[in-house]
């Protein structure tokens, strides 16, 4: 199974990745996941999320997450791309694309991937509340 996996400032670009895909003639099922900021957090509105992260414990933990992905699901690759920094609502903060067979493999194992980061990865992200005058 080939892995990517991009912790960045930059913003994220969902179709230019997309348009970086490789994936075999065996292969049917293309999951593509974004999530985006939105403009409150526990019932407030915020401007921004600022994620944080322990970088090289972050990269282990996907590293197992994708290890455990494989091992249920005959995945060809999945690729994650997470921001860092100040995210503004709007934008995207995590990308994840996942290429197997059928699409039920693929949404599981997108699924599955994206709940247990949210439980295991140490990205912590801090609301940035609107400022008001």
């Amino acid at each position: 199974m080939r892995t990517e996996l991009t912790l960045t400032k930059d913003r994220i670009e969902g179709m230019d990745l997309a348009a970086q895909r490789e994936m075999s003639p065996g292969m049917g099922a293309v999951v593509s996941f974004s999530g985006v900021v939105r403009a409150s957090e526990g019932g407030q509105s915020i401007a921004a999320i600022n994620y944080e992260s322990f970088e090289k414990m972050a990269r282990r933990q996907f590293e197992l997450l994708f290890e455990t992905a494989a091992t249920r699901w005959p995945i060809e690759s999945v690729r994650v791309v997470h921001r860092l920094g100040r995210v503004a609502a709007g934008e995207t903060a995590l990308w994840m694309e996942v290429i197997a067979p059928h699409r039920q493999e693929a949404f599981a194992a997108c699924n599955f991937i994206i709940d247990e980061m949210k439980r295991v990865v140490p990205i912590w992200k801090k609301p940035l509340r609107l400022e008001t005058s």
